[in-house]
């Protein structure tokens, strides 16, 4: 019995070890795909090489899973903008099928519905039925600080056509954004594709911290937009 037990443990090493070796380093691109680093060129296709070469029967683990769907979205995403469109379908499809896969692990992963949303976009254009995406991205996520400013330009780009209680989320987020202190990046999402939802957006600063209101504003006003953030009186010297 113990021979078996040995022997049936060294066949589970043989095989699950490459795709262990691969988790540790896999799992380090991926955040790096998340916080939306730039590769070199070939790097992210070499990375899908060795991850699609990795044994999968014995090792569906969900950290493998996510960074072979994130590799993959990534790939898929460049291709869509360089390939010819033969190549680019097939490397979309295999994005569409391993990010299934990574959520059937990990449901509750916002940032891989976030990506499941902008790769429709990305292939498609805008369609009412990928906006499901987006929703669970909140529905999973609505506080998820480190995509939100991703995440916010991308929803405020369609918040028409959003569910309320994703709208809900998108503002909150929007002023979570601002008093986390990233004004020019929440700034620039106001004046571009959230322009239409000023007011709302504006209003949903009341409760944010003043100082970062105040930066806010400034922000806006040396860019000639003129708005009214509660609390903050406006400055002429501003516009200088």
């Amino acid at each position: 019995m113990l021979l078996l037990l040995g022997f049936v443990c060294l066949v589970w090493t043989s095989i699950a070890w490459p795709s262990f070796r691969l988790t540790a380093p896999a799992r380090d691109v991926a955040a790096r795909i998340s916080a939306d680093e730039r590769f070199k060129p070939g790097v992210l296709p070499d990375w899908q090489v060795r991850m699609n070469a990795a044994p999968r029967g014995a090792v569906l683990q969900p950290d493998f899973s996510q960074a072979d769907a994130l590799i993959a979205l990534r790939v898929a995403e460049e291709g869509l903008r360089r390939k010819n469109s033969e190549e680019s379908d097939r490397e979309t499809v295999s994005a569409e099928v391993k990010v299934r896969t990574a959520l059937s692990f990990s449901p509750n992963n916002s940032f891989l519905w976030l990506m499941a949303y902008s790769l429709e976009m990305s292939r498609s254009g805008f369609q009412a039925k990928s906006l499901r995406y987006l929703d669970q991205s909140y529905a999973t996520g609505p506080r998820e600080g480190w995509i939100a400013l991703r995440r916010n330009k991308m929803a405020l780009a369609v918040f028409p056509a959003l569910e309320q209680l994703t709208q809900a989320n998108v503002v909150l987020e929007f002023s979570n954004i601002v008093d986390s202190g990233f004004v020019e990046e929440a700034a620039a999402n106001m004046k571009g594709v959230g322009w239409d939802q000023r007011e709302r957006l504006l209003v949903s600063l009341g409760g944010v911290d003043i100082a970062a209101r105040d930066a806010f504003a400034k922000v806006l006003a040396r860019a000639s937009v003129n708005v009214s953030v509660p609390g903050v009186a406006s400055d002429e010297r501003w516009f200088r």
